[in-house]
């Protein structure tokens, strides 16, 4: 039992780190801050769909900045320290050109909101997957 109530302690917790609905514009707000902050010019800031999970959506973001080595460093270090769940993938860097020491960082930013019970359709498992719970 008392491993059992640990267990759901630490679950909450770990909840509270995915933002609600009413959460991710702050979220979106912070990660822009974060690299405006650094002095990155953002070239891309596009929120795509969500994509639901199985208690959780995934909101994937397409960004591109240009800025320093440095910069896009402490960007990236920076949106890591936020409270919220805030992942990178897909990362591509590429010179600007010579006549500045400027860097273009694509990324998909992923953020996570929790779901709740009837908050959003779950999707339907592909055909011939089964699935058991347990």
């Amino acid at each position: 039992r008392e491993q059992m109530e640990d267990m759901e302690q630490t679950f909450g917790s770990l909840l509270r780190q995915l933002p609600n609905t009413t959460e991710v514009p702050d979220l979106l707000v912070d990660i822009t801050q974060a690299g405006l902050g650094r002095g990155l010019e953002f070239t891309l800031f596009r929120p795509e769909k969500e994509q639901p999970k199985d208690f959780y959506a995934e909101m994937p973001i397409s960004v591109q900045v240009r800025g320093s080595y440095h910069e896009l460093a402490q960007f990236v270090s920076d949106v890591a320290a936020l409270p919220r769940i805030v992942t990178f993938g897909d990362i591509s860097i590429t010179t600007a050109g010579k006549k500045d020491n400027k860097l273009t960082m694509s990324a998909k930013a992923r953020t996570y909101r929790y779901l709740e019970e009837g908050g959003a359709a779950k999707p339907k498992p592909a055909k011939g997957n089964s699935r058991r719970k347990g």
